[in-house]
């Protein structure tokens, strides 16, 4: 949704200007609403001065478990999905199965952007809207999670050989597997970071220039969030022939410039890697079945990235392919923790999933939807 972006900061207060476009012209925006996010998460003025007392917007949403038995079809969780999008209920986790009668019994842990879960008058409007899909025969049920989220905190555990591939830090060029790019996406690797201390006294100069993707400007965010890095000033310019370009000029948080040689190659270095592969995309076997997988870091604040499932269920929906099964949980390597899909896939398609082919078009197909291509 971004177009241009200019931030500053005098150490106090920060002054951001965003350009901002819809992604499709279908795409209907609540501006209302976007202000009123923005509004929450941004600090009050008086918290500056009762720094020990935290935000009264850091108090976390409660958790409320959707449950719903339809008749299975192509496409419904990504029908479901977009509803829950447009009233603004975020998916924390997902159980997806199937019985052996052709239906669906979905449980979606979910979270109200507007706070609002709790009237009646809202969870009429989400029962309403979800009927209006999913028919009037469907079954709702609607409560607050509980513990039954937390049980779900975390999924099965992942074979080694499928863990090492989903997690793995780099991807060779010649390496034959699952994550391997297209020959057209190469040029991601094309990727430039740099950083200058010879332009200003006070501040590192931090220049990117890379091929365009959904949620550019998110990856580079959270990735300097990761390093405690402070922006001072900034400027993100309208993309040309699909590349962007962003100046940022940084500081470390004690306000001393990033002159350490070994901290520059890091932070450069994993800048290039979250630009290069954001999300994680392969798929294997799961006994005898097909299993998508996809993951993305979960941010220093304990969130997952946005809109992960609503894209990958976007993509199936559009290749023919049904969801036999799914769940959305989180799993722990020695360096960070991930958000992990694991989507078993219903063979009944026009794509052969035995071979290599038919596989490497899945997964290119989930990666351009999730990258906006």
């Amino acid at each position: 949704m971004d177009s241009a972006l200019d931030v500053s900061t005098d150490g106090i207060w920060c002054y951001v200007v965003l350009w901002v476009v819809p992604q499709s012209s279908s795409y209907k925006v609540r501006w209302k609403n976007l202000k009123e996010r923005l509004v929450s998460v941004c600090p009050s003025c008086s918290d500056s001065f009762y720094l020990n007392q935290p935000s009264p917007h850091a108090i976390s949403s409660p958790v409320y478990l959707l449950t719903f038995c339809s008749s299975d079809r192509r496409g419904l969780l990504h029908d479901v999905n977009q509803v829950l999008s447009e009233l603004e209920l975020t998916i924390q986790r997902v159980k997806v199965t199937k019985t052996p009668d052709g239906h669906a019994v979905d449980l979606f842990f979910i979270t109200d952007n507007l706070e609002l879960l709790h009237t009646k008058a809202r969870q009429d409007e989400t029962y309403e809207q979800l009927r209006a899909v999913l028919g009037e025969s469907c079954d709702f049920e609607l409560q607050l999670a509980g513990p039954k989220y937390d049980n779900l905190q975390y999924i099965s555990s992942l074979a080694p050989s499928v863990a090492e591939e989903l997690f793995r830090c780099k991807i060779g060029d010649n390496e034959f597997h699952a994550q391997a790019l297209s020959s057209d996406m190469t040029k991601l690797k094309k990727a430039s970071v740099t950083i200058d201390n010879s332009l200003s006294p006070g501040h590192t100069l931090l220049q990117i220039s890379c091929i365009d993707h959904k949620g550019f400007l998110y990856d580079i965010m959270r990735t300097l969030k990761d390093f405690s890095i402070q922006i001072s000033f900034g400027r993100f310019s309208p993309f040309n022939k699909g590349q962007r370009e962003l100046d940022l000029f940084i500081r470390q948080k004690d306000g001393r410039k990033i002159v350490d040689p070994e901290k520059q190659d890091a932070i450069c270095s994993r800048l290039k890697v979250e630009m290069l592969h954001p999300l994680r995309v392969i798929i294997a076997n799961r006994g005898p079945d097909t299993e998508l997988l996809v993951a993305n870091p979960i941010e220093l604040s304990g969130n997952g990235r946005p809109r992960v499932f609503y894209d990958v269920t976007l993509a199936l929906k559009n290749l023919g392919i049904c969801i036999f099964s799914a769940e959305i949980g989180r799993h722990c390597t020695t360096e960070r923790d991930w958000e992990v899909y694991r989507i078993l896939l219903d063979d009944n398609c026009n794509i052969d999933m035995s071979t290599m082919v038919g596989r490497n078009r899945i997964v290119d197909k989930v990666r351009r939807t999730l990258m906006g291509w």
